[in-house]
């Protein structure tokens, strides 16, 4: 058997162990995915794999063969021929991987140029536009002269998985390929790698999206602590996990849908008509919403569909060229989104490694906004450490850095901040989106018991349709700056009526069962 062969594998780092006792076999033909929290091994594991292990951190194993070659000792000379050739990575990030200086053609060839310095010309430019039409990026001769910038994130990720492809590995890493994906894009992208995988590649897929697993593997790894704590068909082991972490995982999968009573009172916010345009492009076009305290209305839809345009909109950093937004019934725009009322509003970012500052502790960082608030300096530091209890943090996490954070760390922080000056309308910008589905659960219910004490009105854009249902009580779903579907979430969901809407549903795997409604 080639791909991969691993026994008693293990990663040491400077504080022990990191992964341990890992014994995992991939074959030819087949996708196996590593599953488990952040934190788990999953990465490091890969990118032993690929001989990228970080500076400090080493691996043994008792048998360790890649594509039937033992590469226990490789040194770094040795790797290079193995790496890109033979075992080739598709990374999370596309816009970050590939070159943002550099044609999609140039990033594409690059790896036949350093394996097989023959192929030149005609020859390697075909082989490039073969490998983007088997990846199904349409235009493959444009595309190819095109940057990075210019491709949508499916097609970005299509043009990594095709560098990988391009010298034709026997294995096949995937890190986390379809995170921040809409799930259509991310059904694609999947579909995909399914289709190398039945071609006779040997798939490693790392991820924390169990729907993804679902899909796609053949068997699961679950990780927990650097272990493994169970192992076996995916369908099986979704079905009837043993482990009481895998159980833990699948269950937080599917959030329980939420069935509350609607309510009468006059709205927070309200938007008729508005659209925004970009130049030629149409961003929003006569959308138009109604949200009431205590209540979420979650807005769904693919890249480019117009969601966070709307955020912005309804934050107040842009403003409108038609239609309306009114905010307690009063106008509101850019303007008023500066004045007395702009603590009333706040935003959640979808990376709060961005939002936070690296150089600030995180006790800056909200003393700063309880500043803002008007909390007199004496009383700042209590206020701060209450902030942090109400996000499920406890007060000692105040001297730390964002970088000596998790990620669902560093969101509850980026929570407590939006939290500091008590609005009453929160927008949350794809939150949980690069979140373990457990994280992501414990970040939901904490969202959702803030929402509870403090009668909270909150948006949710996300391209997650499980989170939907967990989080929302009404969902707008957005098709190229239109809305073309919205109601209650258990409506939209079991009765769908519009094709698209169908087609979002149908793409998450989850099986709508009303009227129009597709198996």
């Amino acid at each position: 058997m080639s791909g991969v062969r691993l026994r008693g594998f293990g990663i040491d780092g400077p504080d022990g162990a990191i992964v341990r006792a890992l014994d995992l076999d991939v074959a030819p033909g087949e996708c196996v995915a590593l599953v488990g929290e952040s934190g788990a091994g999953k990465s490091l594991t890969a990118r032993a794999l690929l001989g990228l292990l970080p500076r400090g951190l080493g691996w043994t194993a008792d048998l360790a063969e890649i594509d039937g070659t033992d590469v226990r000792g490789f040194t770094e000379r040795q790797w290079r021929t193995m790496r890109g050739a033979r075992v080739a990575l598709v990374a999370q990030d596309a816009l970050v991987s590939l070159d943002p200086l550099r044609r999609i053609g140039a990033e594409v060839a690059e790896p036949v140029r350093i394996h097989e310095p023959a192929a030149r010309g005609a020859a390697l430019r075909d082989r490039v536009r073969d490998v983007l039409e088997r990846v199904g990026l349409p235009e493959p001769d444009r595309r190819a002269r095109q940057y990075p910038h210019e491709l949508s994130g499916g097609q970005r990720q299509r043009a990594l998985i095709a560098s990988a492809l391009v010298t034709e590995p026997a294995v096949l890493i995937a890190d986390e390929p379809t995170t921040a994906l809409d799930a259509t894009v991310q059904a694609r992208v999947l579909d995909l790698l399914r289709e190398i995988a039945d071609t006779g590649v040997a798939v490693v897929l790392i991820t924390h999206d169990l729907a993804a697993v679902r899909r796609v593997a053949d068997r699961m790894v679950v990780l927990h602590g650097g272990r493994v704590v169970e192992t076996g068909e995916t369908r099986a082991v979704l079905t009837a996990p043993r482990d009481p972490h895998t159980r833990a995982l699948v269950a937080a999968l599917t959030p329980a849908e939420r069935h509350r009573p609607p309510r009468a009172e006059p709205p927070v916010m309200t938007g008729t008509g508005l659209a925004k345009r970009f130049g030629d492009r149409v961003a929003l076009d006569g959308v138009s919403f109604e949200l009431r305290r205590g209540r979420t209305l979650a807005v769904v839809g693919e890249s480019g569909s117009g969601k966070t345009t709307l955020a912005r909109l309804i934050v107040g950093v842009a403003g409108a060229d038609a239609g309306s937004l009114r905010f307690h019934g009063r106008p509101w725009t850019p303007r008023e989104a500066r004045g007395p009322d702009r603590r009333r509003v706040q935003l959640v970012q979808q990376n709060p490694w961005g939002a936070l500052d690296p150089r600030w502790s995180v006790g800056r960082t909200l003393s700063e906004a309880v500043a803002v608030a008007g909390v007199p300096r004496a009383d700042r530091r209590g206020a701060v450490a209450d902030l942090l209890r109400e996000v499920g943090l406890s007060p000692a996490f105040g001297r730390r850095r964002p970088a000596q954070l998790s990620g669902g760390q560093r969101q509850r922080v980026a929570i407590a901040r939006a939290l500091a000056v008590s609005p009453e309308l929160l927008v949350l910008d794809e939150p949980v989106s690069a979140l373990d589905v457990s994280v992501r659960a414990r970040i939901l219910d904490r969202l959702a018991a803030l929402q509870r004490e403090r009668d909270l009105a909150m948006v949710f854009v996300t391209h997650d349709l499980d989170v939907v249902r967990g989080i929302a009580d009404e969902v707008l779903v957005l098709q190229e700056g239109r809305v073309v579907e919205s109601g209650t979430v258990s409506r939209v969901f079991d009765e769908p009526r519009h094709p698209f809407t169908r087609e979002l549903l149908s793409a998450a795997g989850l099986s709508p069962a009303g009227p129009g409604a597709t198996a």
